[in-house]
């Protein structure tokens, strides 16, 4: 299977709802520069303008998300998102978040997965301050680290430094952060956008919400908003065919399941168990 596949559907939940972090478009725009516009945030400014504060009920630190990946009616493997602990980096409080990804031993015989993600986002801003990505993938490897500085607006990479728009995502602070924004004002046709620096560049990524829908997976019934995240080439991840998202329809936004296709047949990842989430969750159904 070409890595496009297995390998790189599970970090899709991360990237689809991450993409939903940006300025609403349309009719949901207005909302979104209320929503800023009363926490004070400041949009633009110098490294001595005062950060911006989001409110955030949708997660904290014990949140642990697994996930079942399937090909076809074989599980190949699984996937842990959760928040580790609280760390500080320059004098700020920051979520330690962690993103493991795992072949099955009984596919790991076909293909090999062992990949890690991290990043620190802060309390305060959720925007990141560091980003890490340890792939292990057969015998492909690839390490990146991107340290950011949320006031002088620059990202360092160990290839150079680069300039950065304010408040720019890695891929999963953006997911969390994502989670803040309350989309009770979407409805299907409606987009959203994101910026996101990978390596060397600040990504452009749109998604499209497709609507609402109630869903059933191993960890239980719930209802979901739908979106189809576009994702153009040269970004940070590329697939070869269409990608589906369904996240709680509440103010936990936690993802259910991904769909993809792929070159041949689809990639599912869902829900197997979440725990220490920041309330309750009431999307879900039973």
């Amino acid at each position: 299977m070409n890595r496009n596949g297995i390998v790189i559907l599970p970090f899709l939940l991360g990237i689809a709802a991450a993409s939903l972090a940006g300025p609403l478009q349309d009719a949901a725009a207005d909302s979104s520069r209320r929503r800023a516009d009363s926490l004070g945030t400041a949009a633009k400014g110098g490294p001595d303008a005062p950060l911006r504060t989001i409110r955030n009920v949708a997660f904290g630190t014990g949140e642990h998300l697994l996930f079942d990946i399937s090909y076809g009616f074989i599980t190949a493997g699984s996937a842990v998102l959760e928040i580790s602990a609280m760390d500080t980096i320059g004098g700020r409080d920051c979520y330690r978040v962690e993103f493991r990804v795992n072949s099955l031993p009984s596919f790991s015989w076909i293909y090999r997965v062992e990949d890690h993600y991290l990043t620190y986002i802060d309390a305060g801003t959720i925007a990141p301050w560091k980003f890490e990505q340890h792939i292990r993938e057969g015998s492909y490897r690839r390490d990146f680290v991107a340290e950011f500085d949320q006031r002088k607006h620059i990202a360092k990479t160990d290839k150079g430094t680069y300039p950065i728009p304010p408040y720019v995502h890695d891929i999963l602070s953006a997911f969390y952060f994502a989670r803040t924004i309350d989309y009770g004002p979407l409805k299907a046709g409606d987009q959203v956008q994101l910026s996101n620096f990978y390596k060397d560049t600040t990504y452009d990524l749109v998604v499209r919400v497709l609507g609402r829908q109630q869903l059933e997976v191993a960890a239980g019934t719930f209802n979901t908003i739908v979106i189809e995240p576009l994702v153009k080439e040269g970004g940070l991840i590329k697939t070869e065919g269409r990608i589906v998202v369904w996240l709680t329809d509440d103010e936990r936004k936690i993802p259910i399941r991904v769909n993809t296709k792929v070159v041949i047949g689809s990639i599912d990842t869902e829900l197997k168990e979440y725990s220490g989430v920041r309330g309750t969750v009431a999307a879900r159904v039973k």
